[in-house]
């Protein structure tokens, strides 16, 4: 039984539960009374006790319907590549139970022996999964992800959940939310941040669907968001008065399509910064080029300056971290082609700033520099490769 506390028209001070079984919508609930617990705080929120959102408020004050658990949610999960594998580990570690499936038996059976819940077919999925079921695909964006939608929309009934995590391109997000609602599934489109490294350190997740399905889905991204941390939290922004998920590394964009073009957007700053960081290394390892006068050349070390730059440094970052880290292992980084591939969400915000007449002078070059990669190499290209194997798993080696 999961415990929801969300607002009741007959009375603030009680409490709903909601059950999955049963019944023709995921929040069926019944009442019981909840007294007044000590030290309780208000806020736009919502009211909250221990960082539990309650229902009771006072007279003015806006609760937000956020939802709580006291036990676990099943998944559907679609998809165990490098990124989908590892979602799989991160909610079974919080306590959520995931039925999985690959088209790789070595990938659903490894899964398997971390407490998974193997899967044959998605037909096999939706025997194994509660109703209403939740499904997470975690598939290349396009045709796999399309086709793969597609089969669960066929089966799906009234009340499910799909959820794309992947980079698919938000307008179709949109059009897809429109036909699943038709048969009254919910889709939830869920940009997701943190490569090979979210099992470890979270994932930061910019997600697009209705309010109602999204916040009913809190557990599920509580447990794979980041949290707080150590991050100092930022002076001027008042807890009160904002939504609280966005510091744990999560943020509910809007409706269908929103989480996706945010996270789209994310990915074309993310080509800037890459290529940034790229040209900048390229300048400091030609200073030594033998088309410069002797007296002016310089053999500076990489490796020492990438890691001097993450130390108090205005440019420190974690692709700078990455970048020091391959470095310390290959200065002249051989193992790296310096084929830079895209994996369209560069193309996608151009195309978006385009049809908002919007300025995009870096992002641009950045993703015009990644085509002209694939035509000659240069060093800045190798840094290129070894910052998308260090946050993304991308191999780009030598051919």
């Amino acid at each position: 039984m999961t415990t929801c506390w969300v607002p009741s028209p007959q009375n603030s001070r009680r409490r709903r539960k909601r059950s999955w079984g049963g019944g023709n919508h995921p929040l069926r609930c019944d009442f019981r009374d909840l007294p007044d617990p000590p030290g309780a705080t208000f806020g736009t929120f919502g009211r909250t006790w221990a960082g539990v959102a309650t229902t009771s408020r006072p007279p003015g004050s806006t609760l937000h319907p956020l939802i709580r658990r006291t036990a676990d949610m099943k998944i559907g999960l679609i998809g165990l590549g490098r990124m989908g594998g590892n979602i799989a580990r991160r909610l079974m570690k919080a306590g959520h139970q995931v039925v999985a499936y690959d088209r790789s038996a070595e990938a659903v059976q490894a899964l398997a022996k971390d407490g998974a819940e193997a899967a044959s077919s998605l037909d096999d999925v939706r025997a194994k999964l509660d109703s209403p079921a939740i499904w997470w695909v975690m598939l290349p964006a396009g045709g796999p992800t399309e086709d793969t939608i597609a089969a669960i929309g066929e089966g799906a009934t009234d009340g499910d959940i799909i959820i794309d995590g992947g980079n698919t391109f938000y307008k179709d997000d949109i059009r897809r939310a429109k036909a699943l609602s038709e048969k009254g599934v919910h889709y939830v489109d869920v940009g997701t941040s943190g490569g090979v490294w979210g099992l470890e350190r979270g994932y930061c997740m910019m997600i697009g669907g209705d309010t109602e399905t999204v916040n009913l889905l809190d557990p599920v991204f509580d447990a794979l968001a980041p949290g707080l941390g150590s991050i100092t939290r930022t002076p001027g922004r008042v807890a009160d008065a904002v939504d609280p998920r966005a510091e744990k590394g999560y943020i509910h964009a809007g409706p269908a399509g929103s989480g996706h073009f945010v996270k789209m957007v994310h990915n074309g700053i993310e080509y800037g910064l890459m290529q940034a960081y790229a040209e900048g290394f390229d300048i400091l390892k030609s200073k030594n080029s033998d088309k410069l006068p002797e007296d002016e050349r310089f053999d500076l070390n990489m490796t020492d300056i990438a890691e001097v730059w993450r130390r108090g440094s205005v440019i420190s970052s974690w692709l700078l971290d990455l970048t020091a880290i391959a470095l310390a292992k290959d200065e002249q980084l051989e193992s790296f082609s310096g084929s830079v591939a895209d994996s369209g969400e560069g193309q996608w915000t151009i195309d978006a700033a385009m049809e908002e007449k919007v300025p995009a002078n870096v992002l641009t070059a950045s993703l015009f520099a990644r085509y002209r990669s694939r035509i000659e190499h240069t060093y800045g290209d190798k840094v290129l490769s070894a910052m998308r194997f260090g946050f993304g798993g991308h191999v780009e080696m030598p051919q």
